[in-house]
């Protein structure tokens, strides 16, 4: 959705009531200009909810997937992330709730939206709450990480619609807080990232427990063979919707790889973070480990930083994400699963601290930033261990990453040739200094030799 530079309401989720047409009798006039495209479709309901957002015009997806589905249809859907997937099926379920009114039961959700984090079950979750905050409809955030209690209470109340992951809710199912017989519509969303987690045997049990007339709704952001195989078991006929999906459109991000020694990593990282620019950055690792060390290193050059990953509790994650999205964290570092689902606005840099190992998830990383029309940058840092990675990323996006030499820490020999064999703590690559020379560096062996010009690093 394309948004207006508007103040959104204050209007609290539940505060009106619904009457029989999903409406206020003033709504109408409260509606500052007509819906536009596949919103006008929508009750007046969900068209003030769109606009409060300061939504005006549906995107590609969403023009294309609010009709379809409103029609009952199910939906194949490959679209990258920031295109809006989330408004498209959370806005036609609230829709399907009204319309097709029926009396709550207790534990027995009428539609049932699967997704592979907690980060992304809570942002569906927020989605749900936004747009149906003029409607009287009950949900549920199911997932792990925190107590069972909140969450069966919620049940029992029987909400409409229930946002799970998988692993809570089979729990869930197994101690009978939750059945799905009931369930009008199920959604699978981000299907790519479920499979890489190894999820396929937990959707196909959850999948077993519904029933067989159902409306259906399959998006994911790739469709790799494994995806495109599972597809046809589960939907039916379905509408399909393709938003670049095998060669994703990176157009909008400015992208650059920066040649560096693993170990000068930590004080790359910190003299870009130096620029005042990078106002709000994630910065992508492969290990749990090493974003808890990135973090602790960059704090203590006082940058403002946070480790969100899986070790990490669900208060701990929601804490960290809430601190960046006000601004009080200028650098989120995360891996891919903890990353998932993450929706912030204003994201100005990416930086692959590491590469990852699927050129995909590259693609995915760098649509954290350059969101709803806006310019980005993605920066990549690449040692010599890394260079397939990058080799696979570049045929995957079919571009050649532009190579930034103007660092202080350029690595020549990481950047060409094969890498250079390991000896006894040797580096012996020339490097460029602060100011853009490059300086000759000896044997690091057991003294440090003559005249060599120690660069800042951070603690230890």
């Amino acid at each position: 959705m394309h948004r207006q530079n508007r103040r959104p309401s204050r209007h609290e989720p539940g505060q009106t009531p619904r009457p029989e047409s999903g409406h206020t009798p003033r709504q109408q006039d409260i509606l500052q200009e007509p819906a536009q495209g596949a919103f006008a479709a929508l009750l007046p309901a969900l068209q003030r909810a769109v606009a409060d957002e300061g939504y005006t015009v549906p995107t590609p997806v969403q023009e294309q997937a609010i009709p379809a589905l409103l029609e009952g249809r199910d939906l194949l859907a490959s679209a990258p992330t920031g295109t809006g997937k989330t408004a498209a099926f959370t806005l036609p379920i609230l829709q399907h709730m009204i319309r097709k009114n029926r009396r709550p039961v207790r534990r027995s959700p009428r539609a049932l939206i699967l997704a592979p984090t907690r980060e992304l079950a809570a942002q569906i979750g927020a989605s749900v709450r936004t747009y149906g905050k003029y409607l009287r409809i009950g949900h549920v955030v199911v997932h792990g990480g925190v107590g069972y209690g909140p969450q069966v209470s919620g049940l029992n109340r029987g909400p409409e619609i229930v946002v799970a992951t998988p692993g809570r809710l089979l729990d869930l199912m197994q101690n009978g807080s939750i059945h799905l017989d009931h369930v009008e519509i199920f959604v699978l969303d981000e299907v790519d990232r479920m499979l890489d987690m190894g999820f396929i045997h937990d959707i196909r049990k959850v999948i077993a427990e519904l029933p067989k007339e159902r409306q259906t709704l399959f998006l994911s952001a790739t469709l790799p063979a494994e995806v495109s195989r599972l597809a046809p078991t589960l939907v039916h006929d379905p509408v399909r919707i393709s938003v670049a999906p095998e060669q994703p459109t990176v157009e909008k991000v400015t992208q650059k790889v920066l040649f560096v020694e693993k170990t000068d990593k930590d004080s790359l990282l910190a003299s870009l973070l130096a620029d005042p620019s990078m106002d709000r950055v994630i910065v992508f690792t492969q290990m749990k480990h090493t974003a808890n060390r990135v973090t602790k290193k960059l704090l203590s050059r006082g940058i403002k930083a946070e480790a969100i990953h899986g070790n990490k509790s669900q208060n701990a994650r929601t804490r960290a994400l809430a601190g960046f999205k006000r601004g009080h964290i200028r650098a989120l570092i995360a891996t891919d699963v903890a990353a998932r689902g993450i929706d912030v606005d204003g994201i100005t840099h990416v930086i692959n601290y590491d590469l990852p190992t699927e050129p995909e998830t590259y693609v995915h990383r760098i649509g954290r930033t350059a969101r709803a029309g806006t310019d980005g940058d993605a920066i990549s840092f690449c040692s010599a261990e890394q260079r397939a990675e990058l080799r696979d990323i570049e045929r995957t996006i079919r571009a050649t990453i532009p190579v930034d030499e103007d660092h202080a820490y350029h690595s020549d020999r990481r950047s060409s040739g094969p890498p250079a064999k390991k000896s006894f703590g040797g580096r012996g690559a020339p490097r460029r200094g602060p100011s853009g020379k490059k300086q000759a560096f000896g044997s690091r062996g057991r003294g440090q030799q003559q005249g060599r010009r120690r660069r800042p690093a951070l603690s230890r």
